[in-house]
């Protein structure tokens, strides 16, 4: 038999130890998560590592109800915290326990639990809610296509608070499970492999999953009657891509481009390295915008995009975005330069590849195409402002700033830093700053100057010679008398900047606001 020996101070320490927290050392979390350019966009004091998404819709009535998991852990000691979303909010659980919660502003659904929350404790959060995606208007738009059979969910630079409550900010990534329920004879397409499809009692279920982290903006969703092609790659990623069963004249040269994605994918890793995700494909709606979206692993195009024939071009641009904007993210929205102006110069590189003109051919045709005192150069790429986010500049002026850089350390620099990059940021965020660091690091050069000079003065800069250039003959080329042969497929593309957000009518417009 043995005694417990109770000692006087283990007892105090243990108490010590047992006793929560004062309340006035909880806090909100920040309505915010601080981007200069959207600011009512996502929130702080959390940070989410997994959404699981429990749906079910009904296109003929537009109606949305789901249930929403959202696996997170506080950066801090929470008293409250807010979610993104515009549908109604039902009940909210927090660890099991029923949460009191309030809509206010625009999107904001601010959350009390039970008990406070401490910094690095994980919670569960769990929000049933339900509505109409497209009666949901925030700040007088809407990101949710109605179709003739269904509805889709794609956007820029928001498109999740019209389907699922969230952080809704390119800064907290997480992984996705999205499981959809629909009537039988439609589809649900989401990012991602599928892991199941059942049927019961008139409803089929569709289980999505996409495991590495993702941006909200880049969940999506599309309901409606899909004409599916499956296949799997080399590697063995399965690809799905779809396309509406009543896309018109559209269909075949929508096919004849979207069919091309794993061909334009393999020739992406060649130039960025390893394919970043778990599945590969793409989505072609019958919907009235006239963008394309780089959502993670199944890009999303709308049927204008092929009004004039097939264009593999655009196939080019959201597929380099997995690499380029998806897996390294922004970090703040004034980094857009980082995923547009690459994505862009990507169709260089294609047109390269083709034997269709030089991305230096490329080059030469746009800056000869702007006046000096054309307001396109008044826009700065690294920091273009949030009403030129999207802007022609962002990624025509972007895509020439690679091209000097590629002129100034040469060929094999140049393209270990293109390689490098996504790999060494893999699934994370960078700045614009960050990228110019690493391109000097691996370049072994100074290049502030470059970048300043082709990012972010406001005026047309002196040409960059050409790779042939002498340092004695640093002047500006002849300029072009007709643009190289690809630049039609290319400027077609140029609607991806035309989102329905801000200058748009809603579902007019094309990339996201929407672009892409």
């Amino acid at each position: 038999m043995h005694r417990r020996l109770f000692v006087p101070g283990a007892i105090a320490a243990s108490l010590v130890l047992a006793i929560p927290a004062s309340a006035a050392d909880f806090a909100p979390g920040a309505p915010s998560i601080g981007d200069p350019y959207y600011p009512a966009s996502g929130n702080g004091g959390y940070d989410v590592t997994h959404y699981d998404l429990r749906l079910k819709y009904q296109p003929s009535t537009d109606l949305l109800e789901g249930t929403a998991t959202i696996l997170a852990t506080p950066t801090q000691n929470l008293s409250r915290f807010n979610l993104d979303l515009g549908l109604k909010a039902l009940e909210v659980r927090v660890n099991g326990r029923k949460a009191a919660f309030k809509a206010s502003g625009a999107q904001e659904l601010e959350i009390t639990p039970a008990v406070p929350l401490p910094k690095n404790r994980p919670v569960s959060v769990v929000v049933r809610y339900a509505g109409k995606p497209s009666e949901v208007k925030i700040d007088g738009w809407t990101a949710w296509h109605r179709t003739p059979d269904g509805g889709v969910a794609a956007n820029q630079p928001e498109s999740a608070a019209w389907w699922f409550p969230s952080n809704d900010h390119p800064l907290d990534k997480a992984t996705f499970d999205v499981s959809v329920s629909v009537p039988d004879g439609t589809q649900a397409i989401s990012n991602g492999v599928l892991l199941s499809q059942s049927s019961r009692l008139g409803w089929t279920r569709y289980t999505w999953r996409s495991d590495k982290p993702q941006a909200t903006y880049l969940a999506t969703l599309a309901v409606g009657r899909f004409d599916l092609t499956t296949d799997t790659t080399a590697n063995g990623l399965p690809v799905v891509n779809a396309y509406s069963k009543d896309l018109g004249a559209n269909a075949g040269s929508a096919r004849a481009s979207v069919e091309r994605t794993v061909e334009v994918a393999e020739w992406l890793e060649e130039v960025f390295g390893p394919y970043p995700f778990n599945a590969l494909g793409g989505y072609v709606p019958n919907v009235r915008s006239g963008y394309a979206l780089e959502t993670q692993t199944r890009p999303f195009y709308s049927p204008r995009q092929f009004a004039s024939g097939s264009n593999v071009s655009v196939v080019v641009h959201e597929l380099a975005h997995q690499w380029y904007g998806d897996s390294v993210s922004v970090d703040n929205w004034k980094d857009i330069w980082i995923s547009e102006g690459f994505a862009r110069y990507s169709q260089w590189l294609w047109s390269e590849r083709e034997g269709e003109g030089t991305a230096q051919e490329l080059a030469d045709w746009v800056y000869a195409s702007h006046a000096e005192d054309d307001p396109f150069w008044t826009v700065r790429p690294g920091d273009p402002g949030a009403e030129n986010q999207f802007h022609l500049a962002v990624y025509d002026r972007g895509a020439m700033t690679l091209q000097m850089l590629r002129n100034e350390v040469g060929d094999d620099a140049f393209f270990r830093i293109l390689k490098g990059w996504p790999t060494e940021r893999a699934y994370g965020n960078a700045k614009v700053a960050d990228f110019v660091a690493y391109a000097e690091r691996i370049s072994g050069r100074q290049l502030d100057g470059l970048f300043d000079t082709w990012l972010y003065q406001p005026s047309k800069p002196a040409a960059a010679p050409a790779p042939s250039a002498s340092a004695s003959a640093r002047t500006a080329p002849a300029a072009p008398v007709s643009p190289p042969k690809s630049w039609a497929k290319i400027a077609a593309t140029n609607t991806i900047h035309d989102h329905g957000h801000g200058g748009c009518c809603s579902g007019c417009c094309s990339h996201g606001t929407g672009r892409g």
